[in-house]
Parts: structure tokens; sequence; C-alpha cells
């Protein structure tokens, strides 16, 4: 099927909508929270009940890192075990989602600052099925993971989102998958059992995150390093914090901001999480 063909073929099964899907950033954590029945995958759970039933899942996953951007467009993608040292019933889950290589080609014709590449090799890492597996456990949603171009700045993320917009009214639900504050080198490792533990640099921003997205100050989110003087201990990386840009350029001025699972956890992470609209 040509480019063209793929486009029709896909907006005549996504019709607009008159109202839009909501966007989620999710703080996702352990690998081990697609498994484990906690707190934070029995709210994923209860937002697949609750939201508008989507036609397709597309997740911006912390841990599908490109040199340009790439978006998957197999049928279906593979489960992907990103990941080392864990019990070997994680391994063996899979999410046998199916793929839509015409929401991808859709995808691709939405963006005119740069050329997305269509994929056929990633797949679901674990940044996207351990939070979509609980949402939509029968599998039968397609999803579809856009990569995060690692070479660009958070402000390229933001500008990028902004041309995905129309798919919100398409009934396609956008999740960026990731952890606002992520230091895996500081994690206190004795106080994962410790309710909301967090050290006082994360607690820091973890309010000022909230904060900053309360009050919808999208430029000093962008420009995160000048936040505070933990802002480099909470970041050390940008990969879990690129999500969210994501989430913060598709969201509308009018869109409803709640926040959940906003809990620290064992010093240096936290899985604070928004719904937009």
């Amino acid at each position: 099927m040509s480019s063209i063909a793929a486009f029709n073929a896909f907006t005549r099964d996504l019709d607009e909508q008159d109202t839009r899907m909501p966007v989620l950033f999710v703080g996702h954590g352990s690998p081990m929270n697609g498994i484990e029945q906690n707190e934070f995958s029995s709210y994923w759970q209860k937002l697949g009940k609750e939201l508008p039933v989507p036609k397709a899942v597309l997740v911006v996953s912390a841990h599908w890192l490109t040199r340009g951007t790439h978006i998957t467009a197999m049928d279906p993608p593979k489960t992907i075990h990103d990941f080392g040292g864990f019990p070997n019933e994680l391994y063996e889950v899979q999410y046998p989602a199916p793929g839509d290589p015409l929401l991808a080609s859709e995808t691709k014709e939405l963006v005119k600052s740069t050329d997305i590449g269509l994929d056929h090799d990633w797949g679901l890492d674990h940044g996207a099925w351990t939070v979509v597996k609980w949402m939509y456990p029968d599998a039968t949603i397609p999803v579809l993971q856009l990569s995060i171009d690692y070479s660009k700045p958070a402000e390229y993320h933001y500008n990028l989102a902004k041309e995905l917009v129309a798919l919100r009214k398409k009934g396609v639900l956008i999740i960026g998958s990731g952890n606002m504050v992520h230091n895996l080198r500081m994690i206190a490792w004795d106080k994962f059992d410790v309710p909301n533990y967090g050290y006082d640099w994360a607690i820091e921003m973890h309010e000022l995150f909230k904060n900053k997205i309360s009050d919808r100050d999208d430029k000093a989110l962008i420009n995160y390093g000048s936040l505070s003087k933990s802002a480099s201990l909470a970041i050390p990386t940008p990969d879990h914090y690129f999500p969210l840009m994501y989430t913060l350029g598709l969201k509308d001025r009018k869109d409803d901001i709640s926040f959940f699972n906003d809990k620290l956890v064992a010093g240096s992470l936290n899985m604070t999480s928004v719904k937009f609209g």
C-alpha cells in the first residue's frame, strides 16, 4: 500500500471526534510494577476502566532512545524485556497487543519538522507494556511507540509533540512514560519499603515539578536545568524526563490537570504522574 493510500485508509478508520482524548504522563518506575499488584499498578488498572476507550495507544517511552525520530510500524510489535537481574516471571510476560501500520503512516504525515522513520525492529519496551498491560489487559487495542531523538534538547521534543495534537481528536491515547525524579545511582535500597521516602533534594524537585505543571509554566519545565541546583540530581540524564515534554506539548490550555501515583520511592525516584484532560 502506498503512503497516500495508507493515509487515506487511516483517516477513514479514525474519524475526528468531538472531544479530545486525555494525555498522560506516567511514572513507570521498576519493571516489577508490570507484574506486582501494588498501588501504582492498581491505579493504572483503574485508569483503563475510567478513560474513554481509545482506538489506539501511542507511547513515548524513556527506553527507546534513537538518533532521529522513529515510530513502530509493524503488526504485531514484540514484547521487549529490556532489563536484567529480575525474576524469571517478569521475562515470561508477553503483551500481544496489535500494532497499527496505518497509524504509524498517519503520524509520519502529521509531523513536518522532521522525517519520522517507520520502524519494524523495536516493539514495546518495559516503559510501554508494564503500564499498558494493566490498563488494557485483553491486549486488543493497537499499541505503538514513538522514539526519543536523544541528540535533541527538551524544547525540540515539546515542539514536536504539538504536531501530534490532531491524534487526540482521532481517539488516540498518548502516554509519555518516564519519571520526573530519576537518579538510579542514589537509590536508597534499604528504603524501598518506606512509604513516600525521598531525599531533601528529591522532595524539593518533586514539589517544584508539580507546581510548575499546575501553573502551566512550560517554559520553566523546558529549561529544567535552571529550576534549582537540585535539578541535576533529579535529572542526571534527561531520558526519563523527556517523555514529560511530549505530554506538555500535547496538552490544551483548557485541559484539566490532575496528579496520580504521587509518591516518592527509595529516596531518589518519584512515581508522580499527570493526566491532562
